[in-house]
């Protein structure tokens, strides 16, 4: 494996380029080395996989034809390792058939260059990749920022701390439950996360009165899932879950707010939030009460369960979740997913 890179103003991108060929490999790392990117060879394929966690790459090039671990292979493993974050991989083949490309794509590749390449064809291609990348980092930056400070907005009050992480897991969790796909069930995880920061806007000290509110001042608190969709609004990444932020605080019967809406009008991840956030909030402590028990929560809900506040069908699902993934420590476990829950709900 060599190691080589070129500086010029900003930091240079580096490039893992991967091929069995040692010539091929100098080829490709000579056009790259010239255009003043910082470079990473490998012949291997588990080289490549040691220098992805070493240096941490911006962008891969690799050939398909390789021995052991192909490079369809090799892309669907650095994809797998990149978890979450874009990494784009180019794939470099002399195969132009539709089965191959086809493959390649499934593996989660972001482009192709066919053999014997043009150098300002690849060159280009890696920098528009490398441009989408930077937009993404910029989209997780800024999401995280929003994240982490709806967390850090819980911690100036003891009584809340943590309650939105914890709607957040437990609504993904349901979220399983239900059999929602697993990209609905990270929106719910950042619903939750979220809904009350909104809050944000709100003084410290009318949400930390101890003493019943008074009219206005509820009014004021009601004002919260609006300021919250106004702050996460700018943020496309965002967009799936501000009907969630916004109506989480609806009715099955209507006479929630912001906007009174009633039964299936209210989005299902909206309904999710609403079950979950009443759960995690009366089992604990508030400044005008002890939490309550899980037991003591259940039965509450179970009896309220047809005065309008929660979908009844879907508060019965959570409930038996609840019952039914408990270990003997306490701790929700993942039971089977139900079908009670339309998908269309």
């Amino acid at each position: 494996m060599s190691f080589e890179g070129r500086y010029s103003g900003r930091k240079a991108k580096k490039v893992l380029i991967v091929d069995d060929i040692p010539s091929n490999l100098e080829l490709v790392e000579a056009v790259f080395v010239s255009e003043g990117f910082e470079v990473i060879t490998a012949v291997h394929p588990r080289d490549a996989i040691t220098a992805f966690e070493t240096h941490q790459p911006d962008i891969a090039v690799v050939d398909v034809m390789m021995p052991e671990i192909n490079g369809f292979q090799l892309c669907q493993i650095l994809k797998d390792m990149a978890g979450k974050a874009y990494f784009p991989v180019v794939l470099l083949t002399a195969l132009s058939d539709q089965t191959s490309r086809l493959k390649g794509i499934e593996a989660g590749a972001d482009d192709f260059i066919s053999k014997p390449f043009d150098k300002r064809e690849l060159v280009a291609k890696a920098r528009n990749l490398l441009k989408v990348k930077a937009l993404y980092d910029e989209l997780e930056h800024s999401e995280n920022i929003i994240l982490t400070l709806a967390v850090a907005l819980e911690a100036r009050d003891p009584y809340t701390k943590g309650h939105s992480t914890r709607v957040g897991e437990l609504s993904e969790h349901f979220g399983r439950y239900i059999g929602l796909d697993e990209q609905t069930c990270e929106f719910l995880r950042k619903a939750g996360i979220l809904h009350d920061i909104g809050k944000i806007g709100l003084s410290e000290t009318l949400l930390l009165k101890p003493a019943p509110l008074a009219e206005e001042e509820l009014e004021v608190i009601k004002q919260h899932p609006l300021i919250g969709e106004e702050i996460c609004k700018p943020l496309q990444s965002l967009h799936q879950i501000l009907p969630a932020i916004r109506h989480h605080h609806e009715r099955w019967d209507g006479r929630g707010f912001p906007d009174g809406l009633k039964g299936k009008e209210i989005p299902l991840m909206a309904r999710v939030l609403s079950i979950v956030d009443s759960y995690d909030a009366m089992l604990s402590e508030r400044p005008y009460r002890e939490g309550l028990s899980e037991k003591t929560v259940i039965r509450i809900m179970e009896e309220e369960r047809d005065l309008g506040q929660w979908d009844p069908e879907l508060l019965d699902v959570f409930i038996d979740m609840i019952k039914e993934g408990k270990t003997a420590e306490g701790h929700i476990v993942a039971p089977q997913p139900s079908s009670r829950i339309s998908m269309e709900d």
